[in-house]
């Protein structure tokens, strides 16, 4: 009996350790440079990326300069569904790449799951979940119309970068800004 229990905390504990190495609902992804015509913004910080379809401004420091915008998209599973492979919600996700991102030399991304109100209302309420976390995405912000979100356990692996990220992230570096 105590080789099982052994055998299952040992598969549990792998099976959280799979899903943290995950890349956290990156689908489709594409990778673009900031737009040239961005407008200028008096932010937190010398750099800023505007997004004016979801209507938010992210404030990054100089270092950031020629960062570029991973696009993908982020996936709900029904909640109580025992196999957890249904899904019943997307949405984008857009990660802001440091300038010095390679493929030999992974730095840590600043992942921004967007959300309806009506989404973010359902996953509060636990109707769906995102992922393997025992916690849900943390709220950075939120506009007339969504919800912008930091992903529960973004720098699990912990790459080159991730104590600058998380110092980023302190500063409350996303405004939102009118939808147009």
């Amino acid at each position: 009996m105590k080789r099982l229990y052994t055998v299952l905390l040992f598969c549990t504990l792998l099976s959280f350790a799979i899903s943290g190495c995950t890349d956290g609902g990156h689908q489709n992804e594409q990778v673009r440079e900031p737009e040239p015509d961005s407008k200028p913004a008096v932010t937190h910080g010398p750099i800023s990326y505007e997004n004016d379809p979801y209507g938010f401004r992210f404030s990054l420091p100089e270092s950031w300069k020629g960062y570029s915008i991973v696009t993908g998209t982020w996936e709900g599973l029904a909640a109580g569904n025992e196999s957890g492979e249904t899904i019943v919600e997307t949405g984008p996700l857009i990660s802001i790449r440091h300038p010095q991102w390679t493929p030999q030399n992974q730095r840590q991304d600043i992942p921004i799951m967007i959300f309806t109100l009506e989404q973010w209302s359902s996953l509060l309420k636990g109707k769906f979940h995102i992922g393997a976390a025992p916690i849900g995405p943390t709220e950075l912000g939120r506009n007339s119309k969504y919800v912008f979100a930091l992903p529960a356990r973004y720098n699990f692996a912990f790459p080159e970068g991730y104590e600058e990220v998380e110092e980023i992230i302190k500063r409350n570096p996303l405004q939102a800004t009118l939808s147009k």
